[in-house]
């Protein structure tokens, strides 16, 4: 064993070599080298980006109220074409009123109020009526006159109850009416036109084609014609009618149809509800209803026709 050394300083040994980091190689395992900080890239900044500054935070941004100009010239476009249609209103009423505020005459009126003793007969009740798709469904009807009764007054011989009560405030000036028989002879009509003396509004305040409506069971009494077929049409026959006061005529329409062959009808059905397709009863499938219903609008044209044409006349004068 050699001898133990001195105790006591010696002299301090060399200093080692400070050694840098090797990077090993990839091994035999394959793996990749790790790169260290020092080989790092360095990352460039944008020369766009903003500087790092402090920003105000979007919680203090007033707010932009989003602009809306096609929906505010909407609703302007809107309004100006509302108030454009009010005022259009307005003036038509204003233009078709009379200087003491009641509505204008419509053509014709005034004139038509004399017809019953200023047209022909034959003018107010042609001797036959031609109506095309007057029904059931399109087909057309022809009726012809078989007897017509003198002009009368206003009274319940040949004006229905109601309807005279209502028109005797008006002025109930006189009534005309006529028989007719369809193309088959298988049915009859009295039609009847009853002249007033009544103004625009009272007119129409009568409800034009409400009028039916209005009257309720009020059906107008029946023309029968001696020596014809509605020798037996009476008041036990009448099966279908109707009822209509047009707004541009001092008139009220009336008519009402049965068999030609004399049966009675427990009760007369109004014509606008004789023509409804759901009805089975005789009067509606016999086509009554349409019967009453078209003649009445046959006559109601022909008169306004005839009133036109006698108010030319009379401005050409």
């Amino acid at each position: 064993m050699p001898p133990a050394a001195a105790a006591g300083p010696g002299p301090l040994p060399p200093a080692r070599p400070v050694r840098q980091p090797v990077v090993p190689a990839a091994g035999p395992s394959g793996a990749a080298p790790v790169e260290t900080t020092a080989r790092l890239r360095p990352v460039r900044v944008p020369a766009y980006a903003p500087p790092e500054t402090p920003v105000e935070t979007t919680t203090r941004l007033r707010p932009i109220r989003e602009r809306r100009r096609g929906r505010t010239l909407a609703v302007g476009a809107c309004l100006v074409l509302g108030l454009g249609l009010i005022g259009g209103a307005l003036a038509g009423v204003w233009l078709a009123a009379s200087g003491d505020g009641k509505p204008a005459e419509p053509p014709g009126y005034a004139v038509a109020k004399e017809l019953w003793h200023n047209a022909p007969v034959d003018t107010l009740f042609p001797r036959t009526l031609t109506a095309p798709q007057a029904g059931p469904g399109p087909s057309a009807r022809t009726w012809t006159r078989v007897v017509v009764a003198p002009d009368a007054p206003c009274a319940p011989a040949s004006v229905a109850p109601k309807l005279l009560a209502a028109l005797r405030p008006l002025g109930c000036e006189r009534v005309l009416r006529a028989t007719y028989t369809d193309a088959t002879a298988s049915s009859v009509l009295t039609v009847g036109l009853v002249f007033t003396r009544a103004d625009v509004t009272a007119q129409r305040a009568l409800g034009g084609r409400g009028l039916a409506t209005r009257l309720g069971q009020d059906v107008p009494p029946a023309l029968p014609g001696p020596g014809t077929v509605a020798a037996g049409f009476g008041p036990a026959q009448r099966a279908g009618w109707w009822a209509a006061a047009p707004t541009d005529l001092p008139v009220v329409v009336t008519a009402v149809s049965g068999f030609a062959d004399g049966r009675a009808v427990d009760r007369a059905v109004p014509a606008d509800q004789a023509v409804k397709r759901d009805r089975t009863d005789a009067v509606a499938q016999s086509g009554l209803g349409h019967e009453a219903l078209g003649i009445a609008d046959r006559l109601e044209k022909q008169l306004r026709t005839t009133a036109l044409n006698a108010a030319k006349e009379e401005e050409q004068r």
